[in-house]
This record gives structure tokens, C-alpha cells and sequence, in this order.
């Protein structure tokens, strides 16, 4: 265990080694000093979504072990998080006391696209960088418009578009169903899907069908979906929404070919309030390692995660895939400081973000990585497929690029 952590000390520097510290005169944003990098995050603590709280907490569990190090280059990282229930006014608050009052270096991993497109423009007319979105919305993809603004979720159109070749594959014959989030988040899962349908969407589709995030239940649009004769059905939800509708779909005895976004396939925090004999056969798919698959246990990436999770989060669900979303963009974070070196600008900030090539990290399934440049803001562009077992996601095929020209 000594062993894997000591090795964290390397992952957290040395693992990208695309990038090198920059040699330059000190320059810093507000919030960094000699001694310290401050920066914000909103993230829902509470509310409809509260389950992806879990990824900050295990961020903040990280820049933890990192600040026991000695820091980035000497210096302590201070995330301060607020938390917005996934509401857009109360981003907009929260957002605004981060960069006016606790004059945070730049905004950091914030949950949600909604939540993320109330601040987009108040951030990028103050040019205080809007990094790591927990979204993987094309309006986060803009450069020419938002240029201090990147998610790191891969781009739901590409996800969709990844479900959409699986279906034309394997059943070009479905009728399919769709159930979405009526927002941002669920229109471009679903324009993704229909993107890569392509002309065949109109045929194939043959029911639709949303959900409000104040909705008690989506067991209504569940059982008219199933009353439309389908025999496939595409799930674009947030955690509490997919679980409901992996129990109902089975609960009425409906046996549908079943693809469920990659934010709402946790096992933790989706399949095992679903229960994990009712999700049995789901297809998702997958950029991280993850914890539930037994073949990763001699993998040394994967025996880090486990050592710091053991370590900083002691009692933590080591099944909860959030933990290892949180600990991957922290350690994704600290690369990019790591290589500003005493710029602290945040122009030299975003100027490292957009210059990343081939990065892979530990915790990464094979054949994803991450590449930017100053005219693309669409970090992660592979994903697996992958289906339930019972116990764990299983991959299965290599990783598949998504459809970029779905973009918008």
C-alpha cells in the first residue's frame, strides 16, 4: 500500500509527459501566492442531483494527498466549493461571491449544464477560467465565442453518436424509444443519437418522451414509451431519473434492448438503488476504469486509486464510480498547474489547457486520451461500450471516437 501511494506522487506530476513546467518570470491570477492556489467549484450538495456531489468530495480528497506532498510547485491548493443544487439563479450567487468576494484563480470542475451555461458568459467577460465542466455540453466547445471555457466529459453528442453505430450495427431494424432530461444536457444526448442515426432516425424513432428535474417519478413517460410498440429504448438521464426507470421498465416486464448514458450508469449510485438484477444487460459506455470490473485489480493505476481511496477516504464506497471521476480530474488539474510553473496567469492557465496532446492517464480505459488545441475545446473523444453483468460493467470492442462532425 506505502508502495502505490508513493507512487501517486509520481502520477500527480510526472504522468503527462507532454507538458513541462514553463520557466518564466512569476505572474499570478487572484487567489495565488507564493504559498497557495485558491479556486471555486459549485457542485450540488443538495437537491435532485445531489449523487454528483460525490465528485467533489472525492476532488477535494485528492488536492488533500496533493497539499501532503508539498503541494504544486511549493504551493497549497485551497478548492472552495459551494453548493448550488443544481439550480441556475443559485450558480449565478454562488458563482458570483467565488470570483467577487473569495477571489478564486478560476472556477474548477463546477457540476451541470444548465447550472455551467448561467455563468458562461459572466466568467468569460471577466476572463477567469471556467475549467473541467462536469458537462459534456457543445456549448462548453465554443472557443471562438467562450474561449475561457472547457469541459472534460466527453461531448454527449459523441456519446450519443457512439449508441446511434452500435444500433445500426446490431439492429438496424429497432424501433426505438427515447427518454430524456428536458434541458441542455438531454437535447444533446439525443441530437447525438439522432445525429448518428442520420437519416435513419425518422424511421427508427418511434416514440419520444421528457422528464423535468422537479418531476417526482418518471414511471408515466415509461410506461407510454413502452405502449409505442419499441423494442429498443435510449435513456438520457441524471442519476435518480435512471435509476427510477431501470426499476420500472422492469417492474412492467418490458425487455427492450437498453442503452443508458454514461452519467446515469453508476453502479453505486444508480444500478444498486435500481437493483442490480433489474439492470442486468444495460449498455452504457465508459472513459474511466471501472472499480466494480475485477480485471482492473493488478492493473497499478487502478491499485493507486485504491491505495488513496483507502487512505483519504477511508470508509468510502470504493464501488461509487464518482470517486474515480473526482480523483481523475484532480489529477488532471495539477498536471496543468504543474506545467504553468511560476505563470500563474490565468492567460498562461488557459494556455496550457489548450495544448494537451495524447495525454493518457492511470485511470483512463485503454485508448482514450485527452487532445486540445486553441481551436478545439472537446478534450475526450473516445469511449468504450460497455454492459452490466449483474456485478460490474463489463467493455467490450475497443474504444470508438464518437461523431465529431455531430458538433455544432
Amino acid at each position: 500500500m506505502k508502495h502505490s501511494l508513493a507512487r501517486l506522487v509520481v502520477i500527480a506530476g510526472l504522468v503527462l509527459s507532454a507538458a513541462h513546467p514553463a520557466v518564466a518570470q512569476k505572474k499570478y491570477a487572484p487567489g495565488i501566492t507564493d504559498t497557495e492556489i485558491k479556486f471555486g467549484q459549485t457542485l450540488p450538495l443538495s437537491g435532485p442531483v445531489s449523487a454528483y456531489g460525490q465528485i467533489g468530495r472525492a476532488e477535494e480528497a485528492y488536492f488533500q494527498m496533493i497539499n501532503d506532498q508539498g503541494g504544486v510547485n511549493g504551493r497549497k491548493l485551497t478548492l472552495v466549493q459551494a453548493d448550488d443544487g443544481y439550480s441556475p439563479p443559485k450558480t449565478v450567487e454562488q458563482t458570483r461571491k467565488l470570483v467577487e468576494e473569495q477571489k478564486v484563480a478560476f472556477i474548477f470542475s463546477s457540476i451541470g449544464t444548465p447550472t455551467n451555461l448561467s455563468v458562461e458568459k459572466y466568467l468569460n467577460d471577466r476572463k477567469v477560467p471556467q475549467l473541467w465542466i462536469g458537462s459534456g455540453s457543445h456549448d462548453f466547445a465554443q472557443p471562438k465565442r467562450f474561449p475561457w471555457t472547457i469541459a472534460f466529459l466527453p461531448s454527449y453528442l459523441i456519446q450519443g453518436s457512439i449508441y446511434a453505430k452500435y444500433i445500426l450495427a446490431n439492429k438496424p431494424d429497432a424501433k426505438i424509444a427515447v427518454l430524456r432530461q428536458n434541458d441542455d444536457f438531454g437535447k444533446d444526448l439525443y441530437d447525438g443519437f439522432v445525429g448518428g442515426l442520420g437519416d435513419k432516425a425518422k424511421q427508427m424513432i418511434v416514440a419520444t418522451a421528457t422528464y423535468e428535474v422537479s418531476d417526482p417519478s418518471v414511471d408515466q413517460q415509461v410506461i407510454s414509451l413502452r405502449g409505442s410498440g419499441a423494442d429498443t429504448l435510449f435513456v438520457a438521464a441524471t442519476p435518480k431519473f435512471s435509476a427510477q426507470a431501470i426499476r420500472k421498465v422492469y417492474d412492467i416486464g418490458w425487455k427492450p434492448l437498453y442503452f443508458v448514458n454514461f452519467e446515469g450508469s453508476a453502479v453505486s449510485a444508480v444500478l444498486k438503488p435500481a437493483g442490480l438484477d433489474k439492470s442486468v444487460g444495460l449498455i452504457s459506455t465508459a472513459y474511466l476504469k471501472d472499480p466494480t470490473d475485477p480485471q482492473w485489480k493488478d492493473d497499478p493505476g487502478f491499485k493507486d486509486w485504491l491505495a488513496w481511496m483507502n487512505k483519504y477516504m477511508p470508509g468510502g464506497d470504493v464501488a461509487d464510480l464518482f470517486n474515480i471521476t473526482g480523483f481523475t480530474e484532480g489529477m488532471m488539474l495539477v498536471h496543468i498547474l504543474k506545467a504553468c510553473g511560476d505563470d500563474l496567469s490565468r492567460e498562461n492557465i488557459m494556455h496550457q489547457v489548450m495544448n494537451l496532446k495524447h495525454v493518457t492517464l492511470p485511470t483512463f480505459q485503454p485508448g482514450v486520451e485527452i487532445d486540445t488545441a486553441p481551436d478545439d475545446y472537446v478534450p475526450l473523444k473516445q469511449m468504450r461500450l460497455v454492459r452490466f453483468d449483474g456485478k460490474t460493467w463489463v467493455p467490450f470492442g475497443s474504444a470508438i471516437t464518437g461523431q465529431l462532425s455531430s458538433l455544432r
